[in-house]
């Protein structure tokens, strides 16, 4: 799989000091800095480029991974959003309403003349398209294949359920599918699966019950949009002790079996197969990509 953690990804209106300043001391792995829904008016989305800009050139969010929540392409205002923001410190973009393929393949070339003329390599600024409407669950492998600029695609469900014209019940049955969907064609495509906010922030119990069918539909992160949400998600989306014990038990086993000249590796009474050591090592893989950052965050 990719190397990016992205166990949480939360949104912070770009124009709003007090929460960037709150941002750049949580734990986020992604601050996904907005210029779009949370900053309504062209006043204030200019305002939000310039402050995005001022906190990132001061290194205030040196500890997260940085991108921005730009507008569509039939905004008016994608370009300005882009170009200003296409400097050091910002890690790539977040693309709302992304449709179809095309969509991310404009917005690939429009990255690709920027960087050109400011001199960054091609393929700097990384994408994360935002897949808010039924055509665009339609559409998510194309999506993820438009670009290796795709790292991940996330799951926006109130704009999904307007789009569909459903109802986002309470025991989530309307968003199911397209959850299945988003995640399958994510990890089709070795780009990382992030599950949509949870709306009732306050209601960590509920938010435990979501992260774990997230778990289980093989999101690896979730849109967060209050820091208390975060230590739930990186609970849920760390492997715990025993994930770890178990992971590295079959690792020997199976490495020990191939050294015997035997076929298959047991453990508690179960045949351990290629496709369990494979996940096996994605387990550890995740664990050491974890301990680096929070070892880097550290020093910092």
């Amino acid at each position: 799989m990719i190397n990016y953690i992205l166990r949480s990804l939360m949104f912070v209106p770009g124009h709003n000091e007090r929460l960037l300043k709150s941002a750049a001391n949580s734990d986020a792995d992604v601050l996904l800095l907005d210029i779009e829904d949370s900053v309504p008016t062209t006043e204030n989305k200019k305002l939000a480029r310039e402050t995005i800009k001022r906190w990132v050139e001061n290194r205030a969010f040196k500890n997260h991974l940085v991108f921005p929540r730009v507008n569509d392409r039939v905004s008016g205002h994608l370009l300005k959003d882009i170009y200003n923001l296409t400097i050091a410190g910002v890690d790539g973009f977040m693309y709302p309403k992304s449709q179809r393929g095309e969509d991310i393949y404009f917005i690939d070339k429009l990255l690709e003349t920027i960087e050109c003329e400011k001199g960054f390599p091609i393929g700097t600024f990384k994408l994360i398209p935002l897949i808010e409407t039924a055509a665009a669950v339609l559409n998510a492998q194309e999506i993820c294949q438009a670009s290796k600029r795709v790292i991940a695609i996330a799951f926006g469900c109130e704009d999904f359920i307007t789009d569909l014209g459903g109802i986002h019940d309470v025991e989530g049955h309307s968003i199911f599918s397209p959850r299945a969907i988003i995640a399958m064609a994510a990890k089709a495509n070795n780009v990382v699966p992030v599950d949509t906010v949870h709306i009732n922030v306050h209601d960590l119990d509920d938010l435990e019950k979501n992260l774990k069918l997230a778990r289980l539909l093989g999101f690896e992160g979730m849109l967060v949009l209050n820091p208390k949400e975060l230590p739930l998600v990186h609970q849920y989306f760390s492997p715990d002790e025993k994930e770890i014990k178990d992971a590295n038990e079959m690792i020997l086993l199976a490495e020990k079996a191939e050294k015997e000249g035997k076929g298959v590796a047991v453990l508690n009474s179960k045949f351990i197969g290629p496709p369990m050591v494979a996940t096996a090592k994605e387990v550890i893989k995740r664990v050491n990509l974890i301990s680096a950052k929070s070892l880097k965050r550290n020093r910092q």
